[in-house]
């Protein structure tokens, strides 16, 4: 099977494993473990913050950023189709008693003027608007990277309007090698940033949250009444060391991979693909203009060797990555014209 459903299904290659094998542990929750130490300095120079915190996963990285920059009652700005307010389960909501206020971006980054309206008076009866979250690279939108100008208004604005920013960036990797802007460019923009570990980077588990040193402090305390304290995670760490030196620049790789895909979806009748939004490793392909559902194209595909994902009804997602080669793609990508030409 060629599995396109995520980036979030590659292996650990042989070399990871050596290395995750070979690491130095300790306790994390003494904050003992010196790889784990090592990994949180690597990521917070990175991004260019005083420090940051590894976590077992991305819904918890976002979950424990939104409990660090609100109180209960306060309402939260995020992109419509944003990974937090669509597939965190209601965390936000859940663990730290907030409001999403879903607000439509442009290929999923908001802009000041889309944000404006949405920012509650200071009447007793509203919701206090405390936290504006944004997404680069965008999952929903076809991991479109957000561009940078944008996002520096946002931030400029949430600096006069005393609001707080968090940037969920699983995969800012990618919209760094996408765009050749640093890390660090991206994450000046935010009091938070998350980064993923396990989705193109091919590590097995982890992500991370950094921000101000008093940020994290809170974040340590938080994570461990979120159950997310670890002991010997070095060896967790130690994979995600490895994908940092590894794995980013071939990140060019699957961008490249999920052209190939694009360019065939799109010649298919009935169906709708954003080109110009195809910009890192996601292929979003909307079918409805060919009166079938994305669980027919699904099934059609897997029986013929390609696994996809839906996000929505009518709406196919491919995903490329490390463990799909260049030949599989290209495999996939004949797969996929024939499905779609029905």
């Amino acid at each position: 099977m060629i599995d396109l459903r995520s980036d979030t299904v590659t292996r650990p290659t042989p070399a990871m494993r050596a290395a995750m094998a070979a690491a130095d542990v300790g306790d994390d929750v003494y904050a003992e473990d010196p790889t784990v130490n090592r990994l949180q300095e690597r990521v917070a120079e990175l991004l260019g913050k005083e420090a940051a915190l590894c976590t077992p996963s991305g819904v918890m990285a976002n979950q424990i950023a939104v409990k660090c920059h609100t109180q209960p009652g306060d309402e939260v700005i995020v992109e419509e189709r944003g990974h937090i307010f669509n597939y965190e389960t209601a965390g936000a909501a859940f663990l730290s008693n907030v409001q999403i206020r879903p607000v439509r971006g442009v290929r999923g980054a908001l802009r000041v003027e889309d944000i404006v309206p949405a920012i509650r008076s200071a009447v007793y009866y509203n919701p206090r608007t405390t936290l504006i979250c944004l997404e680069n690279t965008h999952n929903s939108a076809g991991g479109t990277v957000y561009p940078l100008d944008e996002m520096k208004r946002v931030h400029a604005f949430s600096r006069t309007e005393h609001l707080a920013v968090h940037l969920d960036g699983a995969r800012l990797w990618n919209a760094a090698v996408a765009s050749g802007i640093p890390l660090s460019t991206w994450a000046a923009c935010a009091d938070t940033v998350s980064v993923c570990f396990s989705k193109g980077l091919g590590a097995p588990v982890g992500s991370a949250i950094a921000g101000s040193a008093e940020t994290i402090a809170r974040a340590r305390t938080i994570r461990k009444i979120y159950g997310g304290g670890m002991r010997q995670a070095g060896i967790l760490a130690a994979a995600a060391l490895y994908a940092l030196d590894h794995h980013v620049d071939r990140l060019a790789e699957d961008h490249a991979k999920a052209r190939i895909l694009a360019e065939q979806a799109v010649e298919a009748p009935g169906v709708s693909v954003d080109l110009d939004g195809v910009q890192t490793n996601i292929v979003i392909m909307d079918v409805q203009q060919s009166g079938r559902t994305a669980a027919e194209i699904i099934r059609r595909a897997k029986e013929q060797g390609v696994l996809l994902s839906d996000m929505g009804p009518t709406v196919v997602r491919a995903v490329t990555h490390m463990d799909v080669t260049l030949e599989q793609t290209r495999a996939a990508a004949a797969v996929l014209r024939t499905v779609l030409a029905g």
